[in-house]
């Protein structure tokens, strides 16, 4: 156990979040996500799991200590509902509501439609998958940088 960190955040999230970069990406996603065989596309090669979470509040860990990056509009994406693109369902309100937490204020995520958040998650940093089990609870995350003190 460590003081100020998450319990939820393991060892192996916490190294694979500490050794991302600025602008890299880290998906997050629910257990129907292809999770494994993706993964292992990744620079990271391998699949992390924080298991037994929904993906609000896995993105409350993660986002106490993974800063966003503010030199893009969006660096938080949501993937698509197939079909109706513009409906946002209660996890990725959820999601939303974490992010919103941590940057101070209103920061709407943007979309990216079902294929291409797979092919822009083969081209991830890591994916972590969580316990969520509703669907459309995948979500990419752009690491940004801490300012100097």
């Amino acid at each position: 156990m460590l003081k100020s960190i998450d319990p939820i955040l393991n060892a192996d999230v916490l190294y694979a979040l500490r050794a991302m970069g600025h602008g890299d990406d880290l998906v997050v996603c629910d257990t129907n996500f292809p999770a494994d065989s993706v993964a292992r596309q990744t620079v990271f090669g391998r699949l992390l799991r924080i298991d037994n979470v929904t993906a609000g509040r896995a993105a409350r860990a993660i986002l106490s200590v993974l800063p966003l990056d503010s030199f893009v509009d969006k660096p938080a994406l949501r993937m698509e509902i197939v079909g109706q693109p513009d409906e946002i369902p209660p996890v990725q309100i959820e999601v939303q509501s974490e992010i919103d937490a941590v940057q101070g204020g209103p920061s709407p995520m943007g979309s990216i439609e079902r294929l291409a958040f797979y092919e822009r998650a083969k081209k991830s940093y890591c994916v972590i998958q969580t316990g969520e089990r509703r669907f459309y609870g995948c979500f990419v995350f752009k690491k940004g940088v801490i300012a100097p003190d």
